[in-house]
């Protein structure tokens, strides 16, 4: 059986060595359309690849995918965070789980992965080949063969092949298999941080708010979690989250909307004014700028005021019943104009990809094509920052490689 893998990247190279620990028999070919190989792994947490998360509980892993999560959810039983974890170290990979879950190589180096990954194609006999871009895929007429088409007229014969290309910011790159009978759902960005190039509130750039809960504006986004201001505007996983979930609704959007942000991630208004109050009294002859309101970073707080026009060295005591609704709406419901978005960092995930409705999900074998499976990004499936992404690409990849029928 000869298998060739359109991709080579991580769901590539997963699904590649477990091919062929599945079949020891069959010719297994890594197919990789430019120069470079796990281009994204090398980058990803910042060079340090954050190959996981600590999550292990299916039903909260699950809960970290914008799309895709309730497939993921039923794939997690076969190979799960915990099941990746163990793959690893069972290579000789050392991990570590940070305090905010994140999983990283003990080397803090995300070449760990790659070698591995290289180690185990060369022990396991996987055939690489780099500027291999594959232009079109035929199937013979017998349906037993699948033709690959590459650039200057070559053709490779293959049985079975799982494609892993990634996701892709254009929709025209994936004409190829939409020729194929498959849906193809618009991708668009995910994971995206927010620009506010006319908010002043980027003069604070640095600062981390640990918990905030931040919604858009005339729709039902919210999430909650550490927020970070930047020089260009906000980022941060609350915000990365929010970008994730509401994807294709802010892309409606031109990315142009404004996000509320509660600061003290209380549920609600009433419950920030009793807060408020309570605090004030506590303050007494104190100046408000001196008696901050929960884990407000100082500057943050100093900003906040002003931006309110109550002045830094008025005691809380003598705040009037303006100035408190004031604060008490500023601290629950603070807007910023969002115009633009910033990829985060290096990483790139998109929402959209092949329909999850052209795919059979206990196999990922193609509805349209026997014997072709799909793994990774390639998917419309796709997860918040910590992991998640990986994760998926480790799952789909493990389950594509059993090359199953249904």
């Amino acid at each position: 059986m000869r298998v060739g893998i359109i991709g080579g990247g991580a769901a590539g190279f997963f699904s590649a060595i477990h091919v062929k620990e599945n079949y020891p028999n069959a010719e297994v070919i890594i197919l990789e359309k430019s120069t470079k190989i796990l281009s994204k792994v090398k980058v990803s947490g910042g060079g340090r690849c954050n190959v996981c998360n600590g999550c292990t509980d299916i039903d909260e892993l699950s809960k970290n995918y914008p799309r895709g999560g309730r497939q993921l959810r039923k794939l997690f039983g076969f190979f799960s965070s915990a099941d990746t974890m163990a793959w690893f170290e069972k290579r000789g990979v050392p991990l570590v789980i940070q305090e905010d879950q994140c999983v990283f190589p003990k080397s803090q180096n995300s070449q760990s992965i790659i070698d591995c990954f290289m180690n185990e194609c060369l022990r396991l006999g996987v055939k690489i080949r780099t500027s291999a871009d594959v232009v079109a895929l035929l199937k013979s007429d017998d349906d037993a063969h699948f033709y690959l088409e590459l650039p200057l007229g070559e053709t490779l014969q293959f049985d079975k092949v799982i494609v892993t290309t990634g996701g892709q910011a254009k929709a025209e790159k994936f004409d190829w298999l939409r020729k194929t009978g498959h849906e193809i759902e618009e991708p668009v960005p995910s994971l995206f941080t927010f620009n506010m190039p006319n908010e002043p509130v980027k003069s604070l750039m640095g600062i981390v708010v640990e918990d905030a809960l931040v919604s858009i504006r005339s729709t039902n986004l919210k999430a909650n979690g550490p927020l970070l201001i930047t020089h260009w505007g906000m980022s941060g996983p609350a915000i990365l989250k929010l970008s994730a979930f509401g994807a294709r609704i802010l892309a409606d959007k031109k990315y142009d909307f404004v996000v509320s942000v509660n600061w003290l991630n209380l549920p609600n208004e009433s419950e920030i004014r009793s807060r408020v109050e309570i605090h004030l009294k506590a303050g007494g002859n104190k100046q408000i700028s001196n008696f901050r309101i929960g884990e407000i970073p100082q500057r943050l707080w100093d900003y906040l005021l002003d931006k309110i026009q109550i002045p830094l060295d008025k005691n809380c005591a003598h705040l009037n019943s303006k100035e408190i609704n004031k604060l008490v709406n500023v601290l629950s419901n603070d807007a910023y104009q969002v115009s633009g978005k910033t990829t985060f960092k290096e990483e790139f995930v998109t929402c959209g990809g092949v329909s999850l409705n052209s795919v059979s999900i206990r196999t990922m074998q193609s509805k349209k094509m026997k014997g072709l499976y799909f793994a990774g990004e390639v998917l419309d499936i796709d997860g918040v920052t910590g992991g998640f992404n990986f994760q998926a690409a480790w799952t789909t990849a493990f389950v594509a490689a059993k090359l199953g029928e249904e």
